[in-house]
């Protein structure tokens, strides 16, 4: 990935993002993040963490579900994009579409996304994923969420 620009605005670093995890790039994603940042999951079953701060453990985290779950995204397709008050800050409906590498079954994962960028890099990420519908692509009954 090329270095990101310090004036990089929020639409460019969600599509930098987005790059970063269709391709499952680790680096990318860490250098998309700042080293103090927040990526919060406001609805996630008990056993998942609904917060996690630092460059390290963010990455950390996602890359290992990359390793882990069965699923790979192969493009994202927005819906609507919002600005806010803050022009460093956009919500974003969006939904995330792949494949499970395991059964072949194509998914659907519908989310909001409120990205805060600072200096060209994610500050603060609020994830509102469907986690039922993740479930269900990674070939989970929803009740093994409870």
């Amino acid at each position: 990935m090329e270095p990101i620009e310090p004036t990089a605005g929020p639409r460019e670093v969600l599509e930098l993002y987005r790059r970063a995890a269709i391709r499952q790039a680790a680096d990318d994603m860490r250098d998309l993040y700042a080293a103090d940042a927040i990526h919060e999951f406001p609805f996630t079953p008990p056993g998942v963490p609904s917060r996690l701060t630092g460059r390290d453990e963010i990455v950390g985290w996602i890359a290992a579900g990359w390793r882990t779950l069965p699923l790979r995204y192969e493009r994202y397709r927005t819906i609507a994009s919002h600005d806010t008050a803050d022009p460093r800050t956009i919500i974003v409906e969006q939904e995330a579409i792949g494949r499970n590498t395991s059964s072949g079954r194509e998914f659907t994962l519908p989310n909001i996304v409120v990205l805060t960028v600072h200096d060209g890099q994610i500050a603060h990420l609020r994830d509102y994923v469907n986690i039922l519908a993740a479930a269900d692509a990674a070939g989970h009954a929803a009740s093994a969420l409870v």
